[in-house]
């Protein structure tokens, strides 16, 4: 009796050890299946790195501006139905959809990029610059469009082990901010319905870098209107707009984060937690004036970070200019834009952090701490419906003196940023779809 009792023990204890061989076997094969499906990604996107810069710079020769980005959407058009998607350019005028549809169950994930050039003459060194006379890719939309064509090729390779779909979205009409609330509108996700959707901007961050946070990626941008009875002096005006300017206005001490050039400062800049990009309202210090039917309009834009503070501004407005005597002058005062701002989803920015690192490590993603005045993007309408998560992708090179400030004179971008956005994108998509 107790010699079969041993066997037992000993079958048990042998049985305990096989099972437990094995399951570490299967979670060791899977690690080496995922390490060896990243690593195929990067080799993907290597070789087809040259492909494109040479597209990337096809699109900064033809740039197109907002509402009339017709060549680009051929192109792009032809890109996506050689990779075998499914294409669509009937949502909203020139965007275009690509559907990619894996052969495993997954979710559905889309990327977005917006297509369209600014109407500019800023200088540009680049031997391929724009043969369209005040038109230019001076924002990097160029960059985006290269990124997202790259991540779509890489991504068709891996169809076979693909969970889900993938939407790509290249939207147009994103200087004047009304494509993504165009495509909306039209019926885009009564089209295609996405769990979650990503984007990026090339920013003047080190070439190579990815910056990231939850909730706000910008301040949020409002332009209001006052509307008074013609009778104010040049100087009444001017001091009246003054007082509102003063009362308004909201820094940190010795910080000034108009000046842009500072988001990069490793002391000052959106890295850094102690970043002067942060708790502020920033107002024109020249308001527009102009009068109609005897009646005198000011307007100006401010850019607010704390959305809580935004229902007080024009209380504030409205009490400076009765304290100033002009209350029945007043015909009334008003918002008359109001852009939301893009607004990452808490727990899908932690999700994808984390899976960036762990495919890539902690170097190439750092975190942001600020958040950026002036710059906008209509991205932010996408979030509204769905959870999304909008990247700063750097273009600088410093050593190259390659400075990539959006809207700026020789905007310049280091193409190994296409490099970085592919390879580091297409993984985690493609993690993102399984999971």
């Amino acid at each position: 009796m107790l010699l079969q009792m041993k066997k037992q023990f000993l079958l048990s204890f042998l049985f305990i050890i096989f099972v437990g061989c094995q399951q570490n076997f299967i979670i060791g094969q899977t690690k080496k299946n995922e390490a060896l499906t990243h690593e195929l990604i990067k080799l993907e996107t290597d070789k087809i790195y040259e492909k494109l810069v040479q597209i990337r710079r096809y699109f900064h020769e033809n740039p197109e501006l907002a509402g009339k980005e017709r060549l680009t959407q051929e192109t792009i058009k032809e890109y996506l139905s050689g990779l075998g998607l499914q294409v669509k350019t009937d949502i909203y005028g020139y965007g275009i959809i690509g559907i990619l549809e894996g052969e495993k169950k997954g979710k559905k994930i889309a990327w977005r990029a917006d297509m369209d050039a600014l109407a500019n003459d800023f200088p540009d060194e680049a031997e391929f610059k724009s043969k369209t006379k005040g038109v230019q890719h001076g924002c990097g939309h160029d960059i985006h469009l290269a990124i997202a064509l790259g991540i779509a090729e890489v991504l068709a390779k891996h169809k076979k082990s693909l969970h889900g779909t993938v939407y790509f979205i290249f939207q147009p009409e994103e200087e004047t901010f009304v494509g993504a609330k165009g495509m909306i509108k039209n019926g885009l996700f009564s089209r295609i319905s996405p769990d979650e959707i990503y984007g990026l901007h090339i920013t003047a961050l080190p070439v190579g870098q990815i910056m990231v946070k939850p909730n706000e990626v910008f301040a949020y941008q409002e332009r209001f209107r006052i509307k008074l009875k013609n009778e104010l002096s040049n100087e009444q005006v001017k001091e009246l707009t003054k007082r509102i300017h003063n009362l308004l206005f909201r820094v940190k001490t010795d910080s000034k984060p108009w000046e842009l050039q500072n988001i990069i400062d490793p002391k000052i800049g959106l890295g850094n937690p102690k970043t002067i990009f942060k708790d502020y309202l920033i107002i024109d210090e020249n308001f527009t004036r102009y009068s109609e039917n005897n009646e005198l309009f000011l307007e100006a834009d401010l850019y607010e970070t704390n959305s809580e503070n935004l229902k007080n501004i024009l209380p504030k407005i409205k009490q400076v200019i009765e304290t100033s005597g002009f209350k029945e002058q007043l015909i009334s005062l008003s918002f008359i834009q109001e852009n939301p701002t893009v607004m990452n989803d808490t727990k899908l920015t932690n999700s994808a952090i984390k899976t960036l690192r762990k495919i890539h490590g902690n170097n190439p993603v750092v975190n942001n701490y600020g958040q950026v005045p002036y710059f906008n993007d209509d991205f932010a309408y996408f979030q509204q419906k769905i959870p999304g998560v909008y990247f700063f992708l750097g273009g600088s090179n410093f050593e190259k003196e390659i400075i990539a400030m959006n809207h700026a004179p020789n905007f310049k971008v280091d193409e190994e940023c296409i490099r970085t956005g592919v390879n580091s994108f297409s993984s985690l998509i493609f993690e993102r779809l399984k999971n």
